[in-house]
């Protein structure tokens, strides 16, 4: 994944200091989907996911890091399933839709497989493993280890995470629904392996493309990952 500025036309790159010199240098990046997004903070590494439209499965995924004020595509596009009903930026528990806006990655990754060899913390998936959906449980959208074969103190709307042994073989959260949890807003939005058809609410891609994202992710680099449609993901 070699940087390549130069497609970018980094024309000047102008002192952080200055806030108007940082927008004046924003501006003369060439206008691609990364370097008119409003807003990614200290982020220096991304990923977007564009879909066509907000009820489309699909979407393209490209990777980015900056280089001085541009940001310079470094990966993609490679194709990206999206929720049975698309996204939204009003998800709710099982609507079936990913969630559109702008979101960290979690501290720690999961996998039913061994560390591929990513850059964050790796927890070793096995039977007893579940990220609670119930939103009356006070383990909500988080992760939460049970006795194997015992019956977990949460509803169960789906089978714990070592039976989805392709899905989840290597995944990322997304940092969605966190600060605060909120009860009904949606739990579990992972970054995964692609089973070739659309998600419950998350983003999926092929093992090798994930595989690529996973390791290249870097805790420094405070990673976001952007979700919307083309015609809105500018705006986040």
């Amino acid at each position: 994944m070699k940087l390549t500025c130069a497609l970018l036309a980094c024309l000047a790159l102008i002192p952080a200091a200055s806030a108007t010199g940082a927008s004046t240098a924003l501006a003369q990046c060439q206008p691609t989907l990364a370097n008119q997004l409003a807003d990614t903070g200290s982020a220096t590494q991304l990923v977007t996911v564009a879909s066509l439209r907000s009820s489309s499965q699909t979407g393209a995924l490209r990777a980015w890091e900056k280089s001085g004020e541009c940001w310079a595509q470094v990966a993609g596009p490679w194709p990206a399933w999206l929720g049975i009903r698309g996204i939204s930026e009003h998800k709710r528990e099982g609507d079936l839709k990913t969630p559109s806006g702008a979101f960290g990655i979690q501290p720690v990754m999961y996998g039913v497989a061994p560390n591929p060899g990513v850059r964050y913390r790796y927890h070793r998936i096995v039977c007893g493993d579940w990220w609670v959906e119930d939103s009356r449980s006070p383990f909500y959208n988080r992760f939460h280890h049970v006795r194997c074969g015992a019956k977990p103190p949460f509803r169960v709307t789906s089978e714990d995470m070592s039976k989805s042994p392709t899905a989840y073989r290597h995944l990322a959260v997304i940092d969605y629904n966190t600060h605060p949890i909120v009860p009904g807003r949606g739990s579990g939005i992972f970054l995964h392996v692609s089973h070739g058809n659309p998600t419950l609410g998350c983003v999926s891609v092929a093992l090798p493309q994930l595989l690529k994202l996973l390791r290249w992710f870097d805790p420094a680099g405070h990673p976001l990952i952007v979700i919307g449609t083309r015609a809105t993901i500018r705006g986040f």
